[in-house]
């Protein structure tokens, strides 16, 4: 069973390596294998032992808002964000087009709107512009090229979308 709630601190070994395995293998493909701990940052250690790494990774995970899609305790989604920007969302391979991502966007925009939250902003990422153009989010200027930690280049899509109050039901209720 999908449940959508919000991150604890046990959660940041299963949530790195959710994210290092999808960034890599679905925004990084063009990064040459020997750029990619550029572009990775924190996230390249993601599969490592070591407590440094894994504090690391639990302090870049901080956001005002951070959600998880947990599947029988295990991390299949995560989401990072804040009541004007969605900063990043991430969900396993296994389980895209199952309504994982779908279910986490909107969890997200309810919580912008209970935090006064009008309008959010994206910096997609190529791969994503289809999923997020399907949830309402329109392209706002053409593709542009930011930084990923020390990686320079990765080509976004930035993206807005209106919020819109709606009587859904409270969904930390």
């Amino acid at each position: 069973m999908l449940t959508i709630r919000s991150y604890r601190n046990e959660d940041a070994e299963q949530a790195g390596r959710l994210i290092a395995d999808t960034y890599t293998k679905f925004n990084l493909a063009f990064v040459p294998t020997d750029e990619l701990p550029l572009f990775l940052g924190p996230f390249q250690h993601a599969h490592s032992p070591l407590d440094e790494h894994k504090a690391a990774i639990t302090e870049i995970l901080r956001a005002a808002i951070l959600l998880i899609a947990d599947s029988d305790g295990q991390v299949v989604g995560i989401l990072r964000g804040r009541s004007d920007k969605l900063q990043s969302l991430f969900v396993r391979e296994d389980y895209h087009r199952r309504g994982v991502g779908r279910q986490l966007v909107e969890y997200f925009e309810q919580e912008c709107l209970r935090h006064g939250g009008r309008k959010i902003k994206i910096m997609s990422t190529l791969f994503a512009v289809p999923f997020y153009t399907a949830m309402g989010y329109k392209r706002s200027t053409g593709v542009r090229r930011m930084t990923s930690f020390d990686g320079r280049g990765l080509p976004y899509q930035p993206l807005k979308k209106i919020l819109k109050e709606t009587h859904a039901p409270d969904p930390s209720k």
